[in-house]
């Protein structure tokens, strides 16, 4: 008899699991978007990409009087042997044209970075066979055209994962990457795109990645990291964002925290004497089980400022679900943005959104109007 009230108890406790799991996961499904779009940074978007496919990890410049856009397209955010590169150009940021898929082939690549370096583009890529998404190494390839593309080849740096790109003198041209075991990241600098020389160490520590860095006015390099301290599936209450700076020739880096976000996926640009970072926003307040990072949790794209000691958001880009990883293009006032998203109709968390659909977006974001704001909003703070 006891046998038979303990089994209907955990039955019953299944059953009212279940039920609320489904609950919530239809909740999940319909609740409305909440995100913050200030509409006079952000007027609207438009649609680049929407297959079915779900499309990630965007990046685009500006080149030969066309914009060329670089993402992943795979089944879904984890690891997948059929994902492909996709290349596209587009005159005017809205009519695009696919010049050409990459691959490789028995493994997963994602993450591609562009660079123009004379008369070719080269891209970066990060190869990956672990299914959670842990890449293990940077690639390359080059084309000249944009359609043709040489094969993938790996960089000399085993073991780094290469970010993004910048140059101040169109010359010698600095490179952030993280160690892909997560403890540390650094700064290479190359005159050809192709070998890179160690310059210093950005930082060691907790579990960190995904650094991207900026020129300031004076010629200092500033640096955001994502800091996840840990890879628990509900997040890390102590995860943050890293704000680091150092001066020519970069050697020696000074430190600050916000802990207003994690900033994943960080694209960082200058305008007059401010720099902006493109990246993610983490909803719903850093709790159990939403700290940032949780795939429970809501995220979003989002502009911040990056001040040497701070972030201070902006405003968001409508988005949803599984997002940001963005490409900036500054061209005629405007900051071009392209970035990836799920439906912005719906507010899925990170899980379902890793798991379906979703489409990389354009914002045309003017400027003169963002930095007044970011003035504006710093004020107010």
């Amino acid at each position: 008899m006891n046998v038979k009230k303990i089994i209907k108890g955990i039955l019953l406790a299944l059953v009212v699991f279940v039920g609320a799991l489904l609950i919530l996961t239809a909740y999940w499904y319909v609740r409305p978007n909440t995100s913050k779009v200030d509409t006079d940074i952000v007027p609207g978007t438009w649609e680049a990409v929407k297959d079915g496919n779900h499309n990630s990890n965007t990046d685009m410049i500006y080149w030969k009087g066309y914009f060329y856009m670089t993402h992943a397209s795979s089944q879904w955010h984890f690891a997948d042997e059929g994902c492909r590169i996709i290349v596209l150009r587009s005159a005017d940021g809205k009519n695009w044209e696919k010049l050409a898929e990459i691959s490789n082939p028995g493994q997963d690549i994602r993450d591609p970075k562009l660079m123009v370096m004379g008369d070719k583009m080269i891209m970066y890529v990060l190869k990956n066979v672990d299914f959670a998404a842990e890449p293990y190494g940077t690639s390359y390839c080059t084309s000249t055209d944009g359609k043709n593309w040489t094969e993938i080849r790996d960089i000399e740096q085993e073991g780094w994962l290469f970010w993004r790109p910048k140059t101040r003198d169109g010359h010698t041209w600095y490179m952030p990457a993280y160690w892909h075991e997560h403890g540390k990241s650094a700064l290479f600098k190359s005159t050809d795109g192709i070998n890179w020389k160690y310059v210093s160490q950005v930082y060691e520590g907790e579990r960190n990645d995904e650094t991207a860095i900026e020129f300031m006015p004076d010629s200092s390099l500033i640096a955001t990291a994502r800091l996840e301290v840990s890879d628990n599936y509900y997040g890390n209450k102590n995860a943050s964002t890293l704000i680091a700076v150092s001066k020519p020739p970069y050697k020696n880096w000074s430190y600050e925290k916000s802990t207003i976000t994690r900033l994943d996926g960080p694209y960082l640009f200058s305008y007059r004497d401010a720099v902006f970072a493109v990246g993610r926003r983490h909803v719903g307040g850093n709790t159990f089980p939403n700290y940032y990072g949780s795939i429970y949790g809501k995220k979003r794209t989002s502009i911040y400022r990056v001040h040497a000691d701070r972030l201070q958001f902006i405003t968001d880009l409508p988005s949803a679900g599984d997002t940001t990883y963005s490409g900036v293009v500054l061209r005629d006032g405007y900051a071009w943005i392209c970035y990836y998203t799920s439906p912005v109709t719906r507010d899925y968390p990170w899980i379902i959104g890793m798991l379906s659909e979703s489409h990389i977006l354009m914002a045309k974001v003017p400027l003169d109007v963002l930095y007044d704001k970011s003035i504006q909003n710093d004020e107010e703070d």
